[in-house]
């Protein structure tokens, strides 16, 4: 058991925007949130899934919407709170312990304030092992965990709650239920038991996402590559072990808008030889191309970091002139599944582009 105080919600906030390929929400405001709920609440203790009781309650929760909503629509940490009030009292029952839908960027702080603030412990793991942008694409479904009940809520105190007979019913009720609310709301979700997530997390995340972030800042402080100690560290993990720098260059142009809820749009990125690779989101970076290829594509990760410090850049977070280096990442083996590949491959975005492995690309 380890226990998350303020020295270490940096170096989580950083892991956690790497892994999260671009997309949930902006690691610094969670940073922020997190320090805050840690300096009110105290330290958060960080639990194995194994030490949750098969029969206690875990909730998940996370923000939905279109993250650069968040730039100027800033929540206030009880939005949770009052969702997980309103999933106890449809099951019946006191959460044990919380855990993250996802594990990047804002929303893998999201759980660590709502653990701070109801003292309870958060589970070292999520349903992603990367970030996606839809409630159907997370581990805890394709384990055929029900997502319901389904609580929205938001920073003025409202709180819906959806009960839906499947899970892309409540993806399309929650979207309009988010819009509504401004775009951006927070949610708790897929509620399981014990036993329920031991059988489908992705295990032991928020531990890998905090030491990324410090061999990232331990690599900047002792003056030492930041891009090596990642690829060297990577490849030692259980589920990130292929891993390679794609493209180094300048963003000379990109495209950007809400839609539907979601962060949508193409980045272009130019190096000295005019060569050039677009990568396309919706929240995430989802296929990157060179030559009109793809070079790596979902399910793995996209992540794009400054070229100089390896800080991750979410996709609300682009602008034109960067210098950025590109890396691919493999994702961990279950949403290299026949079945996870349904839910979270290249065709559930519309692509018709087939999934290939990132060690697999030319």
């Amino acid at each position: 058991m380890k226990r998350i105080d303020i020295a270490d919600v940096a170096d989580i906030a950083t892991g956690a925007a790497l892994l999260g390929a671009g997309g949930g929400g902006d690691p610094y405001i969670g940073r922020l949130m997190v320090e805050e709920a840690i300096r009110a609440f105290g330290p958060v203790e960080l639990i194995d899934v194994d030490a949750v009781p098969d029969e206690a309650l875990i909730v998940p929760t996370a923000m939905m919407g279109a993250p650069s909503v968040m730039v100027e629509k800033l929540p206030n940490g009880a939005e949770a709170e009052i969702g997980l009030e309103a999933i106890e009292t449809a099951i019946g029952k006191r959460a044990h312990a919380i855990i993250a839908p996802e594990i990047g960027g804002l929303n893998a702080m999201l759980p660590i304030v709502l653990a701070a603030r109801r003292g309870l412990p958060l589970v070292d793991g999520d349903g992603m092992g990367r970030a996606f942008p839809e409630l159907p694409m997370v581990t805890f479904n394709i384990f055929g965990q029900s997502i319901s009940p389904l609580a929205i809520s938001d920073e003025l105190g409202n709180c819906v709650a959806v009960r839906t007979v499947d899970v892309e019913s409540a993806e399309r009720l929650g979207r309009q239920i988010v819009v509504a609310m401004g775009a951006a709301a927070q949610i708790c979700c897929y509620p399981m038991s014990g036993a329920e997530a031991k059988r489908s997390a992705v295990r032991g995340t928020v531990g890998l996402a905090w030491e990324i972030g410090r061999l990232l800042r331990v690599a900047r402080e002792q003056m030492c590559d930041p891009f090596e100690a990642l690829l060297t560290y990577l490849p030692t993990t259980d589920y990130y072990k292929h891993c390679r720098s794609l493209f180094d260059g300048r963003i000379v142009d990109l495209r950007r808008e809400i839609a539907q809820g979601f962060t949508v749009g193409t980045v272009e990125i130019e190096n000295t030889a005019q060569a050039r690779i677009s990568i396309q989101f919706r929240n995430e970076y989802l296929v990157a191309r060179q030559d009109g290829k793809p070079v790596a594509i979902v399910p793995d990760l996209i992540a794009i970091l400054d070229s100089e410090t390896a800080t991750p850049i979410t996709a609300e977070a682009l602008k034109y002139g960067q210098r950025v280096r590109v890396i691919g990442i493999s994702a961990p083996p279950i949403l290299r599944s026949e079945p996870a590949l349904r839910v979270v491959g290249p065709q559930a975005f519309g692509f018709t582009d087939p999934f290939q492995p990132i060690e697999e690309m030319a």
